[in-house]
C-alpha cells in the first residue's frame, strides 16, 4: 500500500550495546560508543542497547538477541554489540532506567525505545524491530468501526490481509510482521488483539490466532462488503506465504485437455484440484457453480471448469467432477456429485489428515508461547478474552474533544491503541468506569493518540498512557500515580472536590476532624490536615518543591530575594498591597537563598553582577520573558512600591534583561512520536479527517483550542522561564472585591 518503507529495505543495522559480555557468533559486531556512532549512516536503522556490567538478565536478553541475528539477516539488518567503556560518555550509558531500554535509531535520529521485557525472546525482537519500521503498512486497530473505515476506502483499490493475535510479541505477530515485510506494499495489513473484534467477524473459535484475506478491489459498489477468506492453517512465515500466493491465483481457470496432464500453482503448493466437468449446453450454469465451488474452496484447493466437448480423452460419462491430488503418481478420481456442499466435503475430507498434523504442531508449540517475560504483554495476553464494557467511557475524536472537555468536568485517557501498556491500563481505566456507574459527576473520556495525534499534541501528551483531568476555568491536572485501578479511583474520587477545603465555622472545623464532612472520602484517604491560617501568612517561600505549583497560576512573579529570614518591615509593605489589592494579578512572593541555594544562579541570570541582598524583581511567567528590579536605591516600603508599580504599568521602566525564546522540544526529532504518526497516517488513506470547515469556523476553532499549556514542559529553576504576560492586566482587577482572609482552611490528602 505504502512505499513509506522502502527506505528501511537497505542497509538496515540492528546494533546492541553492553560491557563484559562475549558473543556466541562471529555476526554480532563488536563497537565503541564513538565508532558506533560514527558508523551510523542517513537512511539506516540501528538498535542500541545499554548496559553497564553483564548481569543474568542481561545474559538471557543477548542470548535470545544471538538467536535474532540470522533471521534479522534474512531482511538485510545487521545485529552488532557496543561496548560502553569508562572513557567515553554517552548518555545511553549512563542511567540506570536507561539500560533497560533498546534504543531504535535512523540514521543518527531516534525512532523507537524498547523496554528490554518486551524483547523477551527471538520472536519478540523481530516482532518488534519490523513492527516499528513498517509503520505504514501494517495499522493496529481496536474495534470494528476502524476496520469498516479501511475497508470502505480500499474498496475498487487494494486488498486487506487482516490478522488477530493473542498478543504483541508472539510467534504469530512475528509470522505477520515478516509477511507484511514482503507483501506490506502490494495489500494493506490490518493488525488488532482485541478479542472481541475477531468475534464480530463472526469466528466462534478465538483460542488461536486468526488470518483473513479482504477481497476489497474487486468491490465496485461502496455498499457491498468485501469477500472475506479465513487462512486455516496455523499463522506461521510459510502458511501464509503459501496462502497469499493462493490468493494471487486466478479463482477459476477453464482448461481443455486431461485432468492428468493439468499443473497449476496449487499443486505446485501442495493443494488439490477440483474439474467442474463442463459441456456447451450447461456451460453458463456449469461455470456459476464452478465460480461458487470456487469461492468456498479458496486457499484449500484449485478449482477449474473442465470443458468436456474439446477433450481429446474420455472422461466417464456420468462425472461431473473430477479430483486430483497434490502427490505425484496418484491417479485423479472421477466422482458424480450434484450438490456443492458435496464438492465441498470430498476435498475437506481428503485433506483433513494433513491438518490435523498440523493442529497437532501447534498445540505442542502452545505451553511456550504462553510463557511471556514481559508482564505488561503477559496481562494483555491473559485478558485477551476479557469483553470492556467500552460503552461506560466516551470515545474522543478530534471534532469532539474540545466541546466535551469544556462542557463538563471529565476525565481524559491519552492512549496508543498499539502499545500494550495503553492497552493493559485500559482495561484498569474501564474497571474504574465501572465502579463510578450511576454515582460520578466525572465525564470518563478516551482518545487514542494513534488516531488523533493532533490532539495528543495540542495537550501536551508525551508518552502513553496518561490521564488528564479537566475542570472548567482551571488548568488540567494530570495523574501521576500507579497505574491500577485503585489508585486511579483515588485520584479521581479525591478531586471531586476543590482544594483546599474552605472551613467557615467551628462547627465544620468539628465535622471535618471527626470524619462527617465528606465522610465518603475518608476511604480513600487516611490523612486529614486541618490548617490555620492568619493573613500575615500570605506571602509564600519559594522552593524547589512548590515552585510548579506557582508556575501553574500563570501570574507575573514578584519575588523577593533574601539572604535569610524575610525583615518583616518587607512582610509588611508587601501584605499592604495586597490587601489593597494591587498585587491581585501577581504572586509575592520570597526566595530564601540560605533555604534554596540555587536562587543564586537564578540572580546570576538576571544581574551581572549579583546586586547586594535583598533584591526585588519582578519576572514575566507568561510573555515577552522580561524581569524589572526594583530600584536598588530606594527603601522597600509601600509607597515606593505602588510608584514603582504604576510606571512599570505605563511602561516607563525598562528591564534589566530578556530570558531567552527557549523551547523545550523532544532533544531529537525522532523522540517527538506524535509528529511522526501524524506525519504517517497523514499519508494513509484511512487517515480520520474531521468535517470539512470554512475559514472562519478554522479560525474560531482555534481561538477556542482548550490546549493544556501548564504542561509544555518542565522548566528549569535556574532559568525561570517566562511566558506570557499583560502589563495592563495588572489593574484590571484592583477594582473586583477582594476576598476576606481565610481564618480556617483545610485539604484531604
Amino acid at each position: 500500500m505504502s512505499s513509506g518503507f522502502s527506505v528501511f529495505r537497505v542497509g538496515i543495522s540492528f546494533v546492541i550495546m553492553c560491557s563484559f559480555y562475549m558473543p556466541t557468533v562471529d555476526s554480532l559486531l563488536e563497537l565503541s560508543p564513538q565508532k558506533y556512532f560514527s558508523t551510523l549512516q542517513p537512511g539506516k536503522a540501528s538498535l542500541a542497547y545499554f548496559c553497564q556490567a553483564d548481569s543474568p538478565r542481561t545474559s538471557v536478553f543477548l542470548e535470545e538477541l544471538n538467536e535474532a541475528v540470522r533471521p534479522l539477516q534474512d531482511y538485510g539488518i545487521s545485529v552488532a554489540k557496543v561496548n560502553c567503556v569508562k572513557e567515553e560518555i554517552s548518555r545511553y550509558c549512563g542511567k540506570e532506567k536507561d539500560l533497560m531500554k533498546a534504543y531504535l535509531f535512523k540514521g543518527n535520529i531516534l525512532l523507537r525505545e524498547f523496554p528490554t521485557d518486551t524483547l523477551f525472546d527471538v520472536n519478540a525482537i523481530v516482532a518488534h524491530v519490523l513492527f516499528a519500521l513498517l509503520f505504514n503498512e501494517v495499522k493496529y486497530i481496536t474495534n470494528l468501526e476502524d476496520l469498516q473505515n479501511i475497508e470502505n476506502a480500499l474498496k475498487g483499490k487494494a486488498n486487506i490481509i487482516f490478522s488477530y493475535v493473542r498478543a504483541i510479541g508472539i510467534p504469530e505477530h512475528r509470522a505477520v510482521m515478516e509477511a507484511a515485510f514482503v507483501y506490506g506494499t502490494t495489500y494493506q495489513f490490518v493488525l488488532t488483539t482485541e478479542i472481541a473484534l475477531l468475534e464480530s467477524l463472526g469466528s466462534e473459535d478465538v483460542e488461536y490466532a486468526h488470518l483473513y484475506f479482504f477481497h476489497c478491489k474487486l468491490v465496485l459498489d461502496l455498499t457491498q462488503q468485501c469477500r472475506r477468506t479465513l487462512m486455516e492453517q496455523p499463522l506461521t512465515t510459510l502458511n501464509i506465504h503459501l496462502f497469499i500466493k493462493t490468493m494471487k491465483a486466478p479463482l477459476l481457470t477453464e482448461v481443455a485437455e486431461d485432468p492428468q496432464q493439468v499443473s497449476t500453482v496449487h499443486l505446485q503448493l501442495g493443494l488439490p484440484l477440483v474439474f467442474i466437468v463442463s459441456q456447451q449446453a450447461t456451460y453458463e450454469a456449469d461455470r456459476r457453480t464452478a465460480e461458487w465451488v470456487a469461492w468456498r474452496l479458496l486457499g484449500k484447493a484449485g478449482v477449474l471448469l473442465l470443458l468436456r466437448d474439446s477433450l481429446e480423452v474420455n472422461i466417464p460419462q456420468h462425472a461431473n467432477v473430477v479430483f486430483k491430488r497434490a502427490e505425484k503418481g496418484v491417479p485423479v478420481e472421477f466422482l458424480v456429485l450434484h450438490d456443492v456442499d458435496l464438492i465441498i466435503s470430498h476435498v475437506e475430507h481428503n485433506t483433513h489428515i494433513e491438518e490435523i498434523q498440523e493442529d497437532e504442531d501447534d498445540d505442542m508449540e502452545g505451553p511456550d508461547i504462553d510463557v511471556q517475560d514481559d508482564e505488561v504483554a503477559e496481562t494483555v495476553f491473559r485478558d485477551r478474552k476479557r469483553k470492556l464494557p467500552l460503552e461506560l467511557t466516551v470515545e474522543l475524536t478530534e471534532e469532539t474533544f474540545n466541546a466535551t472537555v469544556m462542557a463538563s468536568d471529565s476525565i481524559v485517557l491519552f492512549y496508543a491503541g498499539w502499545q500494550a501498556v495503553s492497552m493493559a491500563f485500559l482495561q484498569s481505566y474501564v474497571d474504574v468506569a465501572v465502579k463510578l456507574k450511576g454515582t460520578s459527576t466525572m465525564l470518563l473520556t478516551r482518545i487514542n493518540c494513534a488516531d488523533w495525534s493532533d490532539v495528543c499534541t495540542k495537550q501536551n501528551v508525551t508518552e502513553f498512557p496518561i490521564v488528564k483531568m479537566y475542570k472548567k476555568g482551571e488548568n488540567p491536572v494530570s495523574y501521576a500515580g500507579m497505574l491500577g485501578t485503585k489508585d486511579l479511583l483515588k485520584f479521581i474520587q479525591l478531586n471531586r472536590i476543590s482544594y483546599p477545603v474552605n472551613i467557615t465555622s467551628i462547627q465544620e472545623a468539628e465535622e471535618y476532624l471527626s470524619g462527617e464532612l465528606y465522610k465518603d472520602l475518608i476511604s480513600y484517604s487516611s490523612v486529614s490536615v486541618l490548617g490555620l491560617f492568619s493573613p500575615t501568612m500570605t506571602t509564600p517561600e519559594i522552593t524547589v518543591e512548590n515552585l510548579p505549583s506557582y508556575f501553574r497560576l500563570q501570574k507575573p512573579l514578584l519575588i523577593l530575594f533574601s539572604d535569610g529570614s524575610i525583615n518583616p518591615q518587607y512582610k509588611k509593605a508587601i501584605l499592604t498591597l495586597v490587601k489593597q489589592k494591587y498585587l491581585d494579578s501577581l504572586t509575592p512572593c520570597w526566595l530564601n537563598l540560605k533555604n534554596t541555594p540555587v536562587g543564586r544562579r537564578i540572580l546570576r541570570a538576571y544581574f551581572d553582577p549579583l546586586p547586594p541582598l535583598p533584591v526585588l524583581v519582578l519576572v514575566n511567567l507568561h510573555s515577552g520573558g522580561q524581569v524589572f528590579a526594583f530600584p536598588s536605591d530606594q527603601a522597600i516600603i509601600e509607597e515606593n512600591l505602588v510608584l514603582w508599580l504604576k510606571k512599570l504599568e505605563a511602561g516607563l521602566e525598562n528591564h534589566i534583561t530578556i530570558l531567552p525564546a527557549q523551547e523545550w522540544k523532544p532533544p531529537l526529532p525522532a523522540y517527538d512520536f506524535l509528529s511522526m504518526m501524524d506525519a504517517a497516517t497523514s499519508q494513509h488513506s484511512t487517515r480520520k479527517i474531521p468535517k470539512c470547515m470554512k475559514e472562519t469556523d478554522v479560525q474560531e476553532n482555534d481561538k477556542e483550542q482548550h490546549e493544556d499549556k501548564s504542561a509544555v514542559r518542565k522548566e528549569p529553576i535556574e532559568t525561570l522561564r517566562i511566558k506570557h504576560w499583560n502589563r495592563s492586566n495588572w489593574f484590571k482587577e484592583a477594582e473586583k472585591s477582594f476576598r476576606h482572609d481565610k481564618e480556617l482552611c483545610s485539604k484531604v490528602n
